[in-house]
């Protein structure tokens, strides 16, 4: 153990000097905000937790993560409304996006990973309970959180057996399973892959982000902007995409997709460097920032963060991208949770919700020019369209349900005091 925890200590040390590297010498923006949010991070934290008003921890890798854990705090904050909620990120894409959400009393970075650093953090904040998100399994935090009998729970666990928590070598990390009060797993084979390695003190209660699309189904943000260019109902929102994506969709729109349609576009990433490689693309393209009322421009190019989520109510059919990386697809709920068909690329198996859309046809997978143009025309077809959507929302309704069990836990336990 005290062998694991030096290669781990060398690695967090190593991983802060790439990063300052990356920021100080490579000018790359994400790793230079990622050093200057935690600058100034504790005077802040000292400051926004001062007093004996009580404290939940909620812990997000970015943003992602943080819309998947949302439907928890906010249940946290309508029930228990006498106490703080702090949300801390490990990432600048949830930082930097979310650093002013209301919800929370104070939004920061989560401090590296080290003994020093995890004691400072806990002395400052004093958490009645830590909740943490999908995965980010920080050692240091962990132990010193268990050492001091504090909570943790995980919510919207996903394991797999490729993790190191299943391997010969994994002992430092099943340890930190261990100390947890409980884990919230999203399926039957995460929950089995914790049992055999003698976690019990784990159980399904789904994944809260059910629970945050449908919510955002009930109350879309509406965008003037881009209902105002839009001049047909006819469009495809093609979501979190990446080169291989644009370029596919590039092919298939300057080719056959044009006719009647338009296009919005909304990348991963949003550096200037990527929305040139865009534009490239599609010369007609028009970035949101500048966009007003069009007849003419076919495609609408999203060149900011954050409204994704609401933007496939806008579309007929959905793309979600990523399916053609080695990471796989991004969000598909978002879109079903609105009734779209979702087409997505080939690269899907490592996600539970994705093989079931796809096993129940409301996901339609496409690996090349000619798949993407044949799925877009049976679209068309108005029996096969709204049998399509249909899936896609009754999948989505019929799997709400975890924040409410996670929520039961915290009050059966009492975890955090209503007086």
């Amino acid at each position: 153990m005290g062998l694991s925890i030096l290669f781990y200590n060398t690695g967090i040390r190593l991983y802060k000097g790439a990063v300052s590297l990356a920021a100080r010498i490579g000018g790359n923006r994400k790793a230079g905000l990622w050093v200057e949010g935690r600058r100034n991070l504790w005077p802040a934290l000292t400051a926004a937790m001062a007093g004996d008003q009580p404290v939940a921890w909620v812990h997000a890798a970015s943003l992602g993560e943080f819309e998947q854990g949302r439907p928890v705090l906010e249940a946290i904050r309508a029930q228990y409304p006498r106490h703080r909620i702090l949300l801390t990120f490990f990432s600048p894409s949830g930082y930097e996006v979310r650093k002013d959400y209301p919800g929370a009393d104070h939004v920061c970075y989560l401090p590296l990973d080290t003994p020093g650093n995890a004691r400072r953090f806990l002395d400052i904040v004093r958490p009645q309970l830590a909740i943490f998100i999908k995965y980010e399994f920080w050692y240091h935090f962990l132990t010193a959180l268990e050492a001091r009998n504090i909570p943790v729970l995980l919510i919207s666990g996903i394991f797999r057996r490729q993790q190191v928590f299943f391997k010969s070598y994994g002992s430092l990390f099943r340890r930190l399973l261990t100390g947890m009060d409980h884990l919230f797993v999203q399926d039957e084979n995460s929950l089995s892959l914790l049992q055999n390695i003698g976690i019990q003190h784990a159980s399904v209660a789904g994944d809260t982000r059910f629970d945050r699309v449908w919510a955002l189904r009930a109350n879309p943000v509406r965008f003037p902007n881009v209902r105002r260019f839009l001049h047909t109902d006819n469009v495809l929102v093609a979501g979190s995409t990446w080169e291989e994506d644009e370029k596919l969709l590039a092919e298939w729109w300057y080719n056959s997709g044009r006719q009647g349609r338009q296009l919005v576009v909304a990348p991963h990433e949003i550096s200037e460097a990527r929305l040139k490689q865009v534009e490239a693309l599609f010369p007609d393209a028009v970035r949101y920032s500048v966009c007003g009322q069009s007849t003419k421009d076919s495609v609408l190019l999203i060149d900011n963060v954050g409204m994704l989520s609401s933007l496939y109510n806008y579309g007929r059919v959905a793309y979600v991208g990523g399916g053609f990386g080695k990471a796989g697809i991004h969000n598909l709920l978002e879109p079903a949770a609105f009734g779209k068909p979702v087409i997505i690329g080939p690269v899907y198996h490592q996600f539970h919700e994705a093989k079931m859309l796809v096993e129940r046809k409301g996901a339609l997978v496409v690996d090349s020019v000619e798949g993407l143009h044949r799925n877009m025309e049976a679209l068309r077809d108005e029996h096969y369209y709204r049998q399509t959507a249909a899936i896609n929302t009754q999948f989505v309704e019929e799997h709400q349900g975890a924040t409410r069990k996670i929520m039961d836990y915290i009050q059966e336990k009492r975890f955090l005091t209503r007086e």
